[in-house]
């Protein structure tokens, strides 16, 4: 399937940027909508840029009439000022953009979490990685496709001194992490974003998670071709 759509939501972001110039340079998709709050400083013929108000994503329902949703929305509690309003980026958006997916049936739904994910996790930030997976698997998506990575390893506009410090550290304790650890090895954003879109050109039913340790199989798979 050569003439396929799709939206992305986070295409600002260390994963969604990446994510958007995949999208761009595949022989797969025809037509790319993103969702932005201000217009990116980029141009393509296959680019459609949606200045969006996230409070009321209902009206911007006709744009997710698209084969794959690729939401890659994401903060910090001490980005957004607040639980309440990181709740907001991390939960409500993509919940609601999941929503919209199914009424619109698209084909593929897919969203990053985090590795840890757990509804009954007293952090809250896992904790509500968690409960947004279990409200996913609720909506009756066509596919929905869960990404959990650990670290995310990336040039990010703005800095962050924890994972600036572990990021720098990673390569030192990766290389004690085997078997069942593997999983909680950093993953490079690029490589969440290739196996975002590999896993979008299986036509397939059902709910599906991938820790980082899968991210990085199906990314390297994808690198291969």
């Amino acid at each position: 399937m050569n003439n396929k759509t799709a939206l992305l939501a986070g295409a600002g972001g260390l994963v969604g940027n990446e994510m958007l110039h995949i999208l761009l340079t595949s022989s797969h998709y025809s037509h790319i909508k993103i969702l932005v709050r201000h217009p990116l400083e980029i141009t393509h013929e296959k680019l459609e840029q949606i200045t969006t108000d996230f409070d009321k994503l209902d009206e911007y329902v006709q744009h997710f009439d698209v084969d794959d949703v690729y939401c890659c929305l994401g903060t910090t509690i001490k980005k957004a000022g607040s639980q309440e309003a990181f709740k907001k980026v991390d939960y409500n958006y993509p919940l609601k953009m999941a929503e919209l997916a199914a009424s619109q049936q698209a084909k593929n739904f897919l969203v990053i979490t985090a590795l840890g994910a757990d509804s009954t996790s007293k952090v809250f930030y896992s904790r509500t990685k968690g409960q947004l997976q279990l409200r996913l698997k609720k909506l009756g998506l066509t596919a929905l496709h869960i990404f959990q990575p650990s670290l995310l390893l990336g040039e990010r506009k703005e800095f962050r001194l924890g994972e600036k410090a572990a990021s720098s550290l990673s390569p030192l304790f990766s290389r004690f992490l085997k078997g069942k650890m593997e999983k909680y090895k950093p993953v490079e954003a690029k490589s969440v974003a290739l196996a975002m879109y590999e896993v979008a050109q299986i036509e397939r039913t059902g709910n599906y998670t991938y820790p980082s340790d899968r991210i990085e199989i199906i990314s390297r798979k994808s690198a291969e071709i």
